[in-house]
Order: structure tokens, then sequence, then C-alpha cells
């Protein structure tokens, strides 16, 4: 606890995602004051939920890995809320694979499982399965040995790279595509291995493998989780640790800039004209937008930002957000998700955006997966459409306003869903007589509500480079600055946790020794 007049904040946190959540309500835990702000007008970030029509729908949320009870992720997750959240299971099978003109291939847990499915459609191809399997559960070991650097000094961290240098080089180096082509020239079942790439927002010829394999290998460890009322729960369940502390959290605040005085941050200053004073500032906005729009022109430390700003973003992408009446089970819904590559390739982004259909989708129910969906008596159920895409499709009004981008971008968007909604139509034909509502969003839509350069979902790519970059870590070189979310470690929901956790534990050492084991 810090001896900071008690009508000031001992820290403030730029950004609600999980990663700003978690950190705010970490330093709670230790009696901090902490003052959490949101740019957008809903608190969560990219797990928030919103409604529309009677129809709810996550903005981020489609299922969630390592958060099984005896998981570490599941238990800080229990010590930073004030009531536990209630996650779902999803069961053994929850992906399914729709590629090219083959029969859908269902995916299942544990690792074995999975083995087994990929056996019984490629029979003659069980050695390479085998390895594969193995190296999947090698590099989450060899991912996890590198992220742990993240909030450690300098000299502890390049000893501990050293140490396990042959698995990084072997697992952490090399792009998914790589270790695939190792293994397997079978097209049919590499395919069959790069599938779920979206997952992390890495393409398969671009991404570390060892990132690949602790996304899409944790479902396999732990299962697939949703949690009960959909992702507005990690806000409606961490916030009152923060409140409960004396914090507050506020939406509808955007942060314009940092306060520096004599070379370190004093504070924030907001676009309301506000000025906020704490020594401590915690940014979950994502790292090249803190240096690019946070810090103050000529505040130095020039390297630090020009290799930020030298890794690549990640993928951007269409959301259309459906809404149905009827038995969705048996007009074909499943609890569990569905990629569908219509062309056989996976490695594949829709650059062309709306004149093909898009060459990669992702199906998901929501609604079948949150115990505490309540259909009613019209049987309602919301379900969602992504197809990655190119941020270039969009640019050209990148810097129009929302309702001032004109009738060229209304008919964009309309032609878009009309082509993404065919292509579902297409592989769920009588779930498509039951759509009763349709909704697109768009990447100007992720840029809006997070500042992502580019509408990256993810912020920075998982490439090797981001996972073996210095710049990355929880203290940046600017006194009273620290990086929080999924830039600093992995991303999806369970890496924006440990972001935000040990952005506070660097913070506050003593909060290590807190964390639940």
């Amino acid at each position: 606890m810090t001896d900071a007049d008690r009508n000031g904040w001992d820290a403030i946190v730029i950004g609600s995602g999980i990663g700003g959540m978690a950190a705010a309500a970490a330093l709670s835990k230790n009696e901090y004051r902490v003052l959490l702000l949101e740019q957008y007008q809903t608190l969560g970030g990219l797990s928030h939920s919103f409604t529309i029509e009677g129809f709810q729908w996550d903005a981020g949320i489609h299922y969630l890995n390592h958060v099984a009870p005896e998981d570490r992720e599941r238990r800080i997750l229990d010590w930073l809320s004030d009531t536990p959240i209630e996650l779902a299971s999803m069961g053994a099978i929850f992906d399914n694979l729709h590629i090219g003109d083959t029969p859908p291939l269902a995916l299942s847990r544990p690792y074995e499982a999975q083995a087994r499915d990929l056996k019984d459609r490629f029979p003659e191809e069980a050695e390479a399965i085998d390895e594969w399997i193995a190296a999947l559960k090698e590099g989450r070991d060899a991912v996890h040995k590198l992220t742990m650097t993240r909030a450690m000094p300098e000299i502890m961290g390049a000893a501990l790279k050293w140490w396990h240098g042959h698995a990084i080089d072997r697992w952490c180096k090399r792009t998914t595509q790589e270790v695939i082509d190792e293994i397997t020239d079978n097209p049919d079942l590499a395919a069959a291995f790069a599938a779920q790439w979206f997952d992390h927002g890495g393409r398969p010829s671009k991404a570390s493998f060892a990132m690949h394999a602790l996304i899409t290998g944790g479902y396999l460890q732990s299962g697939a989780w949703y949690p009960k009322g959909g992702g507005a729960a990690f806000a409606d369940h961490i916030l009152p640790t923060i409140w409960k502390a004396g914090g507050e959290a506020r939406a509808d605040t955007k942060v314009v800039t940092l306060m520096i005085e004599d070379g370190r941050v004093v504070g924030v200053r907001t676009a309301q004209g506000e000025d906020i004073r704490a020594d401590t500032v915690i940014s979950d906005i994502g790292a090249r937008e803190t240096v690019n729009h946070l810090l103050p022109q000529g505040c130095g430390h020039q390297d630090w930002i020009d290799e930020i700003n030298a890794l690549p973003h990640s993928v951007a992408h269409f959301s259309l957000f459906v809404g149905f009446e009827g038995d969705i089970e048996r007009a074909g819904a499943t609890r569990s998700n569905h990629w569908i590559y219509p062309g056989g390739k996976v490695d594949v982004v829709w650059t062309d955006a709306p004149d093909t259909p898009p060459p990669g989708m992702f199906v998901s129910f929501a609604s079948l997966k949150d115990p505490g969906h309540d259909p009613g008596p019209s049987q309602k159920y919301a379900g969602e459409i992504v197809a990655w895409a190119d941020w270039s499709v969009v640019e050209i009004w990148a810097d129009r306003e929302p309702g001032a981008r004109g009738d060229d971008y209304r008919s964009f968007k309309a032609r878009v869903e009309e082509v993404m909604f065919a292509q579902f139509e297409a592989c769920f034909p009588e779930l498509a007589k039951l759509v009763v509502f349709r909704n697109l969003s768009t990447p100007l839509t992720t840029h809006a509500i997070t500042g992502h350069h580019k509408g990256a979902f993810y912020g920075i790519d998982t490439t090797p480079e981001r996972l073996m970059s210095e710049a990355l870590q929880t203290r940046t070189p600017v006194p009273g600055l620290f990086l929080a979310g999924q830039d600093v470690l992995t991303p999806g929901i369970p890496g924006a946790l440990w972001g935000g956790v040990l952005a506070a534990a660097t913070v506050d050492p003593s909060l290590f020794r807190q964390l639940p084991g």
C-alpha cells in the first residue's frame, strides 16, 4: 500500500479489457485505490456483451481455455472476482472443421482424443499425427518458459532464455507452417493441423508455432469453457473488487496523453480536459497504441518505441451477428464451433471483400454455450459469423466518423453481409431459415472500441519476433508506466489475465506471494 493522499489515486489503469480489470483488481486486493478508465461506452473491453432486439452477443469471447477448475488461471480468476464466475464446459467436442469438400471433422479433447479424431480421418498418417501431438505439448512448454521472463529483471530473463535456448529455438522461433512442413506433406492433414489459427490471430505462415501450440493445445489440456451470462460476467464479477477497495471504473473516458514530469509518469489527461494524477499508470490498450497515442512527443526512449512499432499487427475481421427464432439445435446448431474453408486452404485472409466470398469463416452459437440463456417462448438464440480480413478493405473510410461514411460505405456493408450470410446458408440451410435479425460489424468497429492499429483484433501479431521481443515487458523504460494485457503475454482471455496480473505484481512484488498457486 502506498502513502498516497487518500483523496488521490494510488494507480490509474487505462483500458478495461481483461488485462486492465485484472491489474486493477489485483492491486485492489492489496488495498490500492485504483482508477480504471475506459474510452468505450461500456466497461469490459472486448469481453463486454451487448443486446439488440432481445438478442445478446459478446464483443469478442467465443470460448475459453486454461480455465478448468484445476487450472491456476481459474484460481486466479476466482481470487480477483468478488464472487466466482460460473464457467460451463462445452463438452468433449469443441470445434468442427469444414475444409473443402470433405465431410466435417469433429475435434475433441484431450490430446489422445484429438489424435484419434485425426487418425480416423487420416489412418495412413498415424506417425505424423503422433509427432504433431508431441510437438503441441513441447511447444506449450517452451512458450511458458519464454513468457515467464516478461515480468523478470533483464538479467534473470536472459539467463532463463539461455537455459531453455534449444526449446525456444525449436518451437518459438519457427512458424506453425515450418513445423507442419517438417511433420507431413499431406495437404489435407496440414490444413487440419493449422485450421484453428484465428484463435490467436497469427496466420500459419507467420505465427510462432509455440503460440499456436499454447492456444490450440490449451483446449486439449483443459477443455473449452464459456461464462454463464456471457462475456459481461467478467466485468460483473471483477469490478466489485475494485469498488470495495475504494476504486472507481469510468466508461466513456478517453485518455489522450500521459503526464510526464522530470522523466517519469505522474498521471493522465483525458479528452474532457481533466488531469488525474497518480505515480503509477498501467496501460492495457496495447503496446503500439500506448507508445503512439499516449506518450507525449519528445519524451525519449525512441529505441523502445521503434522496436514496438516494428512489430506487425494481427489480422482484422468482420462479425455478422445473427438472431434466430426456433429450434436451432434441430436445425443444425451446436455448442461446438465451426471453422469453414470452402476452398480447402486455411492460411487465407479476405482481401477483396465483398467481391468474392470469404475464404475462411468461423461460426459460433453463444446461446447454446451459456447455461444462463433463457430462449423464452419465441425460442430466441444468438449466433455469430466471423470472417478474418485485411484492413485494406475498409481503409478508405477509416478517417471518417461513424454516420459520416456515406452511401458507398452502407452499400459496402450490405454486400459484405449478403456474401457472408450466403456462405453460412450454404453450410447450414435449415438454420438460415430461422434467422430473423442480422447486424454486421467491420474492422472499423474494432478500431472504434479498442483503438487497435488497423482494427487488429489481437493487437500485435503472434510472430516469432513478437515472442522474442524485449520491448514487451510489463515494466517499460518510462518510470511509472507499465504494460498489461495480451500484448505482454499471449492473445485471449488467459493471456490477457496473466498480462494484467503480472503488471500489477511488477508494481507491487508482494502480490507474487499472494497469487493462488
